[in-house]
């Protein structure tokens, strides 16, 4: 390998297998890191170094400065213990135990007491919805549901590290999807620090703060979903990402610029119609104060200028589209197809930004901003 022998001539020479290659990352609290790449990537087999399942021939694995790689078999059951988490890909439930007592195993292994460890699993079942379901036996669950006290099970014990193995890839599409919402939903809750291996690109773009990509070992690029689609750093990625839509990685934040505004009481129809021709814009929005009072386009704002006694606040309108930052572009098709710029917004109604019909367009096409259609970016 230091010598820059490919995987394959490896294997020919000496009959080993390459598993994971000089592959180095860093996964910061609190994020999902989902690693992804096709069958013999190397994937699974660096999820198993990271709980010490298996040893690396060189480098380190650093969980908490904790080095999982060099440290001894007790440090090493310590880690897995306190620190350390996972979810398989096929439940891996005791068929003879409850429900309970299966999300309680960890717990039990640790040590903890019946009374403390039932209370415990009690709370973790509950937390992905199966509270209810604490004395039945795991064959009389559907298979999502089994997956989920694989969760629980993981949960119960308060790791600071969940690492989850292809663990929904057992299951129907439809109750595959249900899971992976849960699991989104569990994470904005707790907010706990995921390695995530999968196979399937969808579900590494819709779970990962950052997305790393594998093939022969080796990490090909890593980044956020909105980097990885738009600026793929070779061939192999680009095959990957070349069907994806668009519109369900990419938000409203990712195309908006800021907001250039008027003010009702100080800007004027006059003022309005040169702001737009100085931007480039067909519609401004209108403020009163910080709140957003509408929006004027330039063929009413230029009507307003031509006719006595018509002023700036008789053209603005009402008849506007908001959006949250993290708005799927796939949910702005309708909004932007009224050629108005759409306001995205805060919780407290505060105008952040606009995105312009075009900029929407562009995105979904995957041509840069500046080749916007002209009709969606010119002058007035």
């Amino acid at each position: 390998m230091q010598a820059g022998e490919s995987k394959d001539a490896i294997f020919e020479a000496t009959g080993s297998t390459v598993g994971v290659n000089n592959v180095s990352f860093e996964v910061p609290e609190g994020q999902i890191f989902v690693v992804m790449g096709l069958s013999g990537s190397g994937k699974s087999t660096l999820v198993r170094m990271l709980n010490g399942l298996i040893r690396p021939t060189a480098g380190e694995i650093l969980v908490d400065g904790e080095d999982i790689a060099s440290c001894s078999p007790q440090t090493l059951r310590a880690v897995r213990r306190n620190k350390i988490a996972m979810v398989f890909q096929h439940f891996a439930l005791f068929p003879h135990l409850s429900v309970a007592d299966n999300a309680a195993y960890g717990l039990k292994i640790k040590g903890v007491g019946t009374s403390e460890r039932r209370k415990r699993a009690q709370i973790a079942l509950e937390q992905v919805g199966l509270g209810a379901y604490t004395d039945s036996a795991p064959d009389e669950l559907s298979g999502g549901m089994q997956q989920r006290v694989g969760l629980a099970r993981a949960l119960a014990t308060d790791p600071e590290v969940l690492l989850m193995d292809e663990p929904f890839g057992a299951l129907d599409p439809l109750i595959r999807r249900e899971v992976q919402d849960e699991l989104l939903r569990l994470q904005k809750a707790l907010r706990k620090t995921i390695v995530f291996i999968t196979h399937d690109l969808n579900e590494a773009l819709l779970l990962g703060d950052q997305i790393a990509i594998m093939k022969d070992g080796k990490l090909v690029q890593v980044g956020t979903a909105q980097e990885i689609v738009d600026h793929p750093t070779d061939d192999y990625v680009a095959a990957f990402v070349a069907d994806i839509d668009r519109g369900k990685v990419f938000t409203a934040e990712s195309v908006a610029e800021q907001p250039v505004f008027l003010q009702l009481g100080t800007d004027t129809a006059e003022t309005a119609v040169q702001s737009m021709e100085d931007v480039q814009r067909n519609a401004l929005y209108v403020m009163n104060g910080e709140d957003i009072a509408g929006v004027v386009t330039y063929q009413d704002a230029a009507a307003a200028v031509r006719t006595d006694g018509v002023t700036l606040a008789d053209v603005v309108s009402s008849d506007f589209q908001t959006v949250d930052a993290d708005t799927a572009l796939s949910e702005l098709y309708a909004p932007a197809s009224n050629g108005l710029p759409i306001a995205v917004t805060d919780d407290n109604n505060r105008l952040l930004g606009v995105v312009e019909p075009g900029a929407v367009l562009a995105q979904l096409s995957g041509e840069p901003a500046a080749s916007v259609d002209a009709a969606a970016a010119a002058k007035p």
